[in-house]
């Protein structure tokens, strides 16, 4: 009985060589996202910048004081205006923050779950997220359809988006040539009831000098 025997040759350069240009590849990744980061929210990369800067070129106590003043600055502002504070810093900070924890991770796994995604050769094609906008009960999502694509089956795919990306309802319409939005309701906007004074109730005024029948 002949017996054949398959050894698989290991070549420790290419290993090593493939790890190098992974940990490259992630360190470039990471470099560009804090970069864009950066440049989203100058309020806070530009007095950690300077913080930096001022720790090096006159020492860490200098540093640690410039660091100290932004923190106070970014306190003042947050007390001083709550509105604009969130405006231009926790809300924008909140809104990239959930657009990548409930859509972007996932559209890709979502997207080939429903049999929205196409194959060309060896390249699977998945539909582009072009934008995402989130409120405060209601999610919009806007995708660009793949070459084949009818609107139809993405409006018959809204129960598996909702139960994908963890919404009470999704809505999908067509919104233009190959672009669908979709509407996701997080939450229940009625749900918690708000409490209106009777003063500012139309046709009704608040009646002066009046006393309780006896």
């Amino acid at each position: 009985m002949n017996t054949t025997t398959t050894t698989t040759a290991h070549d420790p350069a290419g290993e090593v060589l493939d790890s190098v240009l992974t940990g490259v590849g992630r360190l470039l990744l990471s470099a560009f996202a804090l970069a864009w980061w950066a440049i989203l929210f100058p309020m806070v990369s530009v007095p950690a910048g300077l913080s930096v800067a001022a720790g090096w070129f006159f020492g860490w106590p200098f540093g640690v004081g410039v660091a100290g003043g932004a923190v106070a600055g970014m306190v003042l502002w947050r007390v001083l205006s709550p509105q604009t504070f969130e405006r231009w810093f926790t809300g924008r900070v909140r809104s990239r923050f959930l657009t990548w924890l409930r859509y972007r991770r996932r559209w890709t796994t979502m997207t080939t779950a429903c049999g929205l995604s196409t194959r060309d050769g060896d390249r699977t094609l998945i539909p582009r997220l072009v934008s995402v906008e989130i409120g405060g009960s209601l999610d919009t999502v806007r995708a660009r359809m793949l070459p084949g694509h009818c609107p139809d089956t993405w409006i018959h795919r809204a129960d598996h988006f909702a139960h994908g990306f963890g919404a009470q309802k999704a809505k999908v319409a067509l919104v233009g040539p190959g672009l669908v939005e979709i509407t996701f309701r997080r939450t229940d906007s009625l749900a918690d009831p708000v409490v209106v004074p009777f003063e500012s109730m139309a046709g009704f005024k608040t009646v002066t000098g009046t006393r309780k029948a006896a």
